[in-house]
């Protein structure tokens, strides 16, 4: 009989480095990864997670280690899929369940699990790398500080992301390459018909930063214009400006909770 476990994709967006303080910084996609403190894998890094109690449902394991490892609960949590190959796990059959969630990277207050020495926001940046034969190879790439994680996965055209082959993977545990490439498809292409990426935002943003999220999270460039139309069911005005920005001050938006 096969263990249950859930495993969890936790996306953020953060503000990449810039030392013109007159310029809009750049945001980055991040990810949740935590550092294995055991056997197996001991060293890699992985998606956090742990096996569901007995007395627990899948999403109640989900929140529990979402609230474990990054202290916030209330956020945006989804059902992504359930990985169940067995030989997943060199263990036994471990059956994970996995699940997508998206916080503000400010509430956030990281702290490694039972089975982990270190918890660390991974930048992610996952892009196909060719396409033949009915066949699309996908380049996965993840770093932090000087630690860089590598995965190529190979897709079927009409095959999703949760039936893709691992062809290479440098650093990261188990078939966690397979449900981060699974768990960013889904949120690209909820973007283009949902406002999840308002899941991603502070309190207070500017249509400027909202634009950039999305850009970001679908790795491509948007036009303005049409961007600011699509936004405008999503977001309110609010009476509050950006302040000390180093340019013109703009006006601050919140969640339009009756969209």
């Amino acid at each position: 009989r096969p263990s249950v476990a859930t495993d969890m994709v936790i996306f953020t967006v953060t503000d990449e480095d810039e030392g013109n303080y007159r310029k809009l910084p750049e945001k980055e996609l991040r990810i949740l990864l935590i550092r294995r403190g055991g056997h197996p894998y001991l060293g890699c890094w992985a998606l956090p997670g742990g096996f569901v109690r007995p007395t627990e449902t899948t999403e109640a394991a989900a929140s529990r280690e979402l609230r474990e490892e990054t202290g916030v609960d209330q956020v945006y949590l989804e059902q992504l899929y359930t990985f169940s190959q067995p030989g997943r796990d060199p263990r036994t059959w471990v059956m994970s369940c996995s699940y997508m969630a998206l916080i503000d990277s400010s509430q956030v207050q990281l702290q490694a699990g039972d089975d982990a020495d270190m918890a660390a926001w991974f930048k992610l940046v996952c892009r196909m790398r060719c396409q033949e034969k009915g066949k699309e190879l996908w380049e996965l790439e993840l770093s932090h500080d000087d630690i860089l994680l590598r995965a190529l996965l190979e897709k079927r055209e009409k095959e999703s992301f949760t039936q893709c082959r691992i062809l290479e993977n440098d650093g990261l545990a188990f078939d966690h390459a397979r449900i981060i490439a699974c768990g960013l498809n889904r949120l690209r292409g909820k973007l283009k018909y949902t406002d999840l990426a308002i899941h991603l935002m502070p309190e207070y943003f500017t249509l400027t930063q909202l634009q950039q999220v999305y850009e970001v999270v679908l790795d491509q460039e948007l036009p303005t214009a049409a961007f600011r139309r699509k936004a405008a069911s999503m977001v309110k005005e609010t009476p509050h400006f950006t302040e000390n920005a180093g340019h013109r001050p703009s006006r601050l938006y919140q969640k339009n909770i009756e969209g």
